[in-house]
This record gives C-alpha cells, structure tokens and sequence, in this order.
C-alpha cells in the first residue's frame, strides 16, 4: 500500500499525500517521521483537502515536525473549519478560547464549538458548555447567531457547487 499511496502521492493525489502524512506520523510500516508528514499534508492542504489542512494545523500547533506556529496552525484550521471540518472548528474554536495565534474571543470560540458539536464532533459537545460558562446571556446568543450565519451562508456555497 505504502509504494501505491508513493506513487499517486507523487502525481499530485491529495487523498494519498494525506494517506502518505498519516502514514509517517503514525510510523506505519515505516519509521515515524513528523518532517515527513508535514511535508505531505501540506502538499495535500494546498489542494484543499481538509483533513490535510487540520493535521497540518495539530502539527503547527504541537511543533511536530515543523516550526511551533500557532498563526500557521489557526491559518490552517481555519481553512478546514470553513469546509465544515468538525475537528478543526473544534481545533479553531480552542485557539479563539485561549487566544494562540489569534486575538482571544470567547464568542467566537463558541460560535466554532457549537459548528463543531453539531458536526458530531463529542469533545466540543462537552468542551462548548465550559466555554459558554464563561459568556452571559447576550454573548451566548452572539455566537449562536454566528454558528447560524455561517450554517446558511455555508448551505448556500454547498448548494451552488463550490
């Protein structure tokens, strides 16, 4: 499998070059290499693919295999969360919660674990209530409005093809 995902990954495949950064980072069948990994995910989050961009915005993050960047890591949850990738908006909305890499915003921390939890994502179904703890009334309602703003203009998108 590891020649298969090489090859295709090499052509430019985005599903294999984020197949060949799960492969490294997990050292499966090979030796774990983070450098490696990033490398492959990044080349498939340019292409857009999503889980690419999150794993990449985790490695930023942590500084496996690249340089500790929390306004890399927000840029590429950021993109991955836009697709409605339930991991990285829960990524995005704890960066907003402890203000890494961007100005701290609780509303829109929420607002992202709320998209999160409604993605099926189970941590930010827990994590959204402490982080709504720490809101009043009318911010909560700030960020629902926001996690609803973006839930329609993001329908529309779906439904126009882009």
């Amino acid at each position: 499998a590891f020649d298969w995902y090489r090859r295709a990954a090499e052509q430019g495949a985005p599903n294999a070059q984020f197949n060949l950064g799960v492969i490294y980072a997990n050292g499966q069948g090979v030796e774990r290499d983070d450098a490696r990994a990033a490398h492959w995910y990044g080349l498939a989050a340019a292409q857009g693919d999503a889980s690419a961009q999150n794993n990449l915005g985790v490695m930023y993050a942590s500084g496996q295999g690249v340089a500790q960047d929390d306004r890399r890591a927000v840029y590429w949850y950021t993109q991955a969360a836009e697709q409605g990738h339930a991991l990285a908006q829960y990524n995005l909305g704890g960066m907003y919660n402890s203000g890494r890499g961007v100005a701290r915003d609780p509303v829109r921390a929420y607002m992202w674990m709320l998209l999160a939890a409604d993605g099926g994502d189970a941590t930010a179904n827990v994590n959204k209530t402490i982080v709504a703890r720490r809101l009043n009334p009318s911010e909560i309602g700030r960020a629902i409005d926001l996690s609803h703003k973006w839930q329609l203009s993001h329908r529309e998108t779906r439904r126009q093809g882009g």
